[in-house]
């Protein structure tokens, strides 16, 4: 549900605060007018970016357009004409709306054929989000107007206008560098590739740079019209022209706290996303096991029958991590199962619990808990041949290292060299050999050899130091 509000804001909002800018000098714009021309581009736009195939070519001469249309809208406003800033207000719309549907993950408003609770929550926060944008294109509009009444000129508007077209049309200006590159129109070099990189990052920081000129303006407002105004208060001695005044300073607080709360919305929203909502799933931390002289793992019934996801690690000889857990799949009598915690789609990213269900971290499936320990999907890979007593469950090496494969944590763990006795880290040891199921690290090319001309002689004086 964030997300749509925040990738709305990023698509929407910057071309909102032009319009606001634009409309501020003409006092006859009519509501129904805007309106009309708002929902039209912004239909028009989303069904045409439904449309538009991803292919280089196209996003190439889509970029194009736009930094045209841009452009463009930015010298209409120096020609005072009603009728071009329509035109060029459905416009500025329809782009927004056709750049808000090439991003591929809208596709997640909806999973289903039907109306679903997700999909009512997403639609809600689009909904929100438009109005926020209204909001926010009204509130630069006012405080414009008001700027103007009090000072006589446009230079703040014209400001305003420039710094918000920068911020849209750089990311525009890579991705047309970019996409010249693909299709070899230019010659891919390290600078140009570079500054494609790093313009289209800049999108990410759409709402904290929206949010940062807005409170320029704020501050702006405040200190050269709020305050000015209430400093004419007590000046005026007049009963009339006092109410006046102090109406007029009612009127700029106002204005400064609708923009306050809007940078607040911004902020907020977009750091919540950041650090909160955007974040994948923790795993819970795995209880470390060891083997047996048997070379079986033991773990007690009694404390994962609960339910409960219980996430444990094996560490092989090489010190490479496995992980798995185990659940109880039945709430009401024992029914246990033994799984990695990978799956062969999404990799080792491994579950969580969330609202008494398992959820795949990789791509966020809901796992239906009975068919946990079966193959398929995004079901975790069961683990075979464990077994199951009356108190514990027991795991064998074999069946462990079965799993070797789907993980790629290695822990750093302190090895010995078999030749000289050496002490050595698994991880900056670049020497190493497997022998009869075992991992065995060297401090140099020289022992390796020596081990693997007679791994017998070595490994008796191991085990003799042993």
């Amino acid at each position: 549900m964030t997300y749509f509000f925040i990738s709305l804001l990023q698509a929407l909002l910057p071309s909102a605060l032009l319009l606001g800018c634009s409309w501020h000098a003409y006092s006859n714009a009519g509501i129904k007018t805007l309106s009309r021309l708002s929902l039209g581009g912004l239909l028009l736009g989303v069904a045409l970016g439904m449309q538009l195939k991803a292919t280089p070519s196209i996003s190439l001469s889509l970029n194009l357009i736009i930094l045209i249309s841009l452009i463009l809208f930015f010298l209409c406003q120096f020609i005072h004409s009603y009728k071009i800033n329509k035109f060029w207000h459905f416009i500025l719309i329809l782009i927004a709306a056709v750049q808000w549907t090439r991003d591929p993950n809208i596709a997640a408003i909806t999973g289903t054929d039907v109306v679903n609770t997700d999909f009512i929550l997403h639609i809600s926060a689009l909904i929100a989000g438009l109005l926020f944008c209204i909001f926010s294109a009204g509130w630069i509009f006012i405080l414009l107007n008001q700027v103007k009444k009090q000072q006589k000129t446009t230079a703040l508007s014209r400001l305003f206008l420039a710094l918000l077209l920068l911020l849209v049309l750089i990311p525009v200006c890579g991705e047309i560098v970019l996409g010249l590159m693909k299709l070899q129109l230019i010659e891919l070099t390290k600078a140009r590739l570079s500054f494609a990189a790093k313009s289209a990052n800049i999108k990410n920081y759409f709402n904290y740079i929206s949010a940062l000129l807005l409170m320029l303006g704020i501050l702006f407002f405040a200190f050269r019209i709020h305050s000015t105004r209430r400093k004419a208060i007590a000046r005026v001695t007049d009963p009339i022209e006092k109410r006046k005044k102090i109406a007029a300073a009612h009127i700029s607080g106002k204005i400064i706290g609708w923009g306050l709360s809007a940078v607040m919305i911004i902020t907020g929203s977009q750091i919540y996303w950041d650090k909160v909502a955007s974040q994948p799933p923790r795993l819970s931390e795995a209880v470390q096991l060891k083997l047996d002289t048997e070379k079986n793992l033991h773990i007690p019934i009694e404390q994962v029958k609960d339910g409960n996801l219980h996430r444990f690690l094996w560490v092989a000889d090489d010190g490479k991590a496995v992980r798995f857990f185990v659940i109880n799949r039945q709430p009401e009598r024992l029914s246990l199962a033994v799984v990695f915690d990978a799956c062969l789609l999404c990799g080792d990213q491994g579950y969580v619990m969330q609202d008494n269900q398992v959820v795949c971290v990789g791509c966020g499936v809901r796992i239906f808990t009975p068919s946990i320990g079966k193959p398929g999907g995004c079901n975790p890979v069961p683990i075979e041949d464990w077994r199951q007593t009356e108190t514990e469950i027991l795991i064998s090496k074999s069946s462990l290292e079965d799993g070797l494969n789907l993980f790629s944590t290695v822990i750093e763990i302190e090895v010995r060299d078999p030749v000289n006795g050496a002490k050595l880290k698994n991880t900056t040891t670049e020497y190493k050999y497997s022998y009869e199921d075992k991992t065995y690290f060297f401090a140099d090319e020289k022992n390796l050899e020596l081990f693997k001309a007679s791994p017998e002689n070595y490994l008796q004086e191991e085990n003799h130091a042993d």
